[in-house]
């Protein structure tokens, strides 16, 4: 009996990875296509693909729809592994406040530590506010949609009996 309650449990543990992989992909594939949008509607001056295609491929098509699809499907990839962090870190914290913290200290490492590996973006200063505030909403938004997810997920296992 025992070891049948062990075994359920580990595998109601064990549902919250692959919830964790699929938010992290999904948020980073609607999020970043929400840049995209705003990049297009001019809200900033920087989107996705300035920073994950343009400061390493200097080829005509990076500016296009193909380079903007791409750099979609790279940052889903990345948000898994920002969602992995999120999951160790503040699982068990549920509050839309820790989501958007999370993504204001995300849009900070980003914006600010990280800047000098991409030299097509500009430096913070350089940025106009716009930009700075459009982005740094964007980056809360996504911060809450991974944090609430992920910490939902976790109380809803917790709150399941172990039959």
């Amino acid at each position: 009996m025992d070891e049948k309650k062990r075994t359920e449990r580990s595998g109601r543990k064990e549902t919250l990875l692959p919830n964790t992989l699929l938010t992290g992909f999904i948020g980073g594939l609607f999020w970043s296509l929400v840049g995209v949008i705003m990049s297009y509607f001019n809200f900033t001056e920087v989107s996705p693909r300035t920073y994950i295609l343009r400061p390493w491929l200097r080829l005509a098509w990076t500016d296009g729809w193909i380079g903007d699809v791409i750099s979609i499907l790279i940052i889903g990839i990345f948000s898994i592994v920002t969602a992995l962090i999120y999951l160790v870190l503040f699982k068990k914290v549920y509050s839309m406040w820790m989501g958007l913290a999370f993504g204001a200290i995300l849009w900070g490492i980003v914006f600010y530590l990280l800047q000098p590996i991409f030299p097509t973006v500009p430096s913070l200063p350089e940025l106009n506010w716009n930009s700075i505030l459009s982005t740094l909403c964007l980056y809360m938004l996504y911060g809450i949609f991974i944090g609430f997810t992920i910490s939902y997920n976790y109380q809803e296992l917790k709150r399941q009996p172990a039959e």
